[in-house]
């Protein structure tokens, strides 16, 4: 399941090889939301990992942004003791335009297809299953 987040880029980190074959980038994105009347102002850290570190090279700290991510639980054993882990995975991000908050630019090098389906033959478009 994945989800969306809009806010500004706070932070952008390096990218760590963890180990020789993995490797992450996180960020941060500040989420400022006007709850009964007050400002509640929400500081989230995502995560990219392996071919998806660089989707954050596009934009630069201080955009407004749409983050699209999945949300990963891990559990880890050690010495006896089990700990839970929550990660924010980032797999996309759009600039968000100024005063338009409804039309983002996005980087097509992370966008995946609307369509691959080309025909010529409007009767072979009219049979879709819906």
């Amino acid at each position: 399941m994945s989800y969306e987040l809009t806010g500004k880029l706070i932070t952008k980190y390096d990218t760590i090889q963890r180990t020789e074959s993995f490797k992450i980038r996180e960020f941060l994105v500040e989420k400022t939301e006007d709850i009964g009347g007050r400002s509640i102002t929400n500081y989230l850290k995502f995560q990219s990992t392996q071919d998806k570190t660089g989707i954050i090279d596009k934009v630069n700290v201080g955009d407004e942004v749409k983050v699209h991510f999945n949300i990963k639980g891990s559990k880890w054993e050690k010495d006896g003791k089990t700990s839970y882990f929550t990660n924010l995975d980032a797999w996309r991000i759009e600039q968000v335009a100024q005063g338009s908050a409804d039309k983002p630019h996005t980087d097509s090098e992370y966008m995946e297809p609307l369509d691959s389906f080309s025909s010529s033959s409007p009767d072979t478009i009219d049979d879709l299953p819906f």
